[in-house]
């Protein structure tokens, strides 16, 4: 049995296909099949049912999936200890996250990041959520950095996790206007809203609210880059609905204020997360490793890529 075999098994399984597990891993379908036929062959059981063009792990390959993982995970560990921590990082480290978490999370972390290991060449990509765990499941990135509801997943590994605060925020005059609160939600529906696109994460957090006091909103400005919207929102009178660690500065800055909503009091969480199959790098470690850092004190960190079975 060989390693390689173990990882042409598990992308399979994530795939339900032969073919597309040959593409992503550059081997020919052919020698695909060869590998799988010859795993079976020596642990005596299939691993896999073929039925109408569509691959489907049986109860024993199901077991072997979960095993697989073990080993492969095992013997990443085993490769980590033997480099051992002194020495220069020089790999690649491809990072998928939000765009909001991108402008007000990252930069403080790559400035750190860069002065430790100028040698590290990095990559970053953009979307919202759905496109990054294909990307992860895909192995077209290294981990992904979101903000969202609690997620879990088997095939997953999750590295930080951390408490992120959605807030109500307004221009400074308008909030001036507005005076202190707490405000009923129904009362500032007639304000113009700036809002993330609709069934993005937290902007699908305001619309079950305002869905469970029979209420909507038309926004007069909707965009999926966050960043964008506060730009708007400062030169504006209007509303918008976002990350604490997005407006905190502005908000100390005095262009923007926050504004108190009863029964608005929403929770996301900024989670790391890479694919189980994926071997946790040290280049991978140290990103974790500084994004915890610099996080808010009250987020949950998982050290040393701890495993949880998600």
């Amino acid at each position: 049995m060989e390693l390689r075999q173990l990882a042409t098994f598990i992308r399979v399984a994530q795939f339900q296909s032969f073919s597309k597990a040959a593409a992503s891993l550059g081997y020919s379908q052919s020698a695909v099949t060869v590998q799988i036929r010859l795993l079976e062959q020596e642990l005596g059981v299939r691993l896999f049912d073929r039925m109408y063009k569509r691959v489907v792990l049986t109860s024993h390959g199901q077991q072997f999936l979960d095993s697989s993982y073990a080993i492969l995970q095992e013997v990443n560990r085993a490769t980590l200890a033997l480099v051992g921590g002194d020495e220069t990082l020089t790999g690649h480290l491809h990072i998928g996250t939000l765009e909001s978490l991108c402008v007000a999370r990252l930069p403080e972390v790559m400035r750190k990041f860069r002065t430790c290991h100028p040698r590290v060449s990095i990559q970053i990509t953009t979307g919202i959520p759905e496109e990054l765990i294909t990307k992860m499941e895909r192995g077209e990135v290294d981990l992904i950095y979101v903000l969202d509801e609690p997620l879990y997943n088997n095939s997953w590994n999750k590295l930080l996790e951390e408490q992120e605060e959605i807030v109500m925020v307004a221009s400074a005059q308008l909030g001036q206007t507005l005076g202190p609160g707490p405000h009923r939600l129904e009362e500032l529906l007639d304000r113009p809203f700036y809002l993330t696109e609709r069934d993005a994460n937290y902007r699908r957090l305001l619309d079950r609210r305002l869905a469970a006091l029979g209420r909507s909103v038309t926004p007069a400005l909707e965009s999926s880059y966050a960043s964008f919207l506060l730009q708007v929102l400062e030169a504006t009178e209007g509303l918008s609905y976002l990350p604490w660690f997005l407006v905190e500065e502005k908000v100390r800055q005095g262009t923007l204020s926050v504004v108190e909503v009863e029964g608005l009091h929403t929770t996301m969480y900024g989670q790391i997360f890479c694919h189980k199959e994926k071997w946790a790098t040290r280049e991978m470690q140290e990103f974790v490793r500084l994004c915890a850092h610099s996080a808010c004190p009250k987020g949950t960190k998982i050290d040393d890529f701890e495993q949880r079975d998600l």
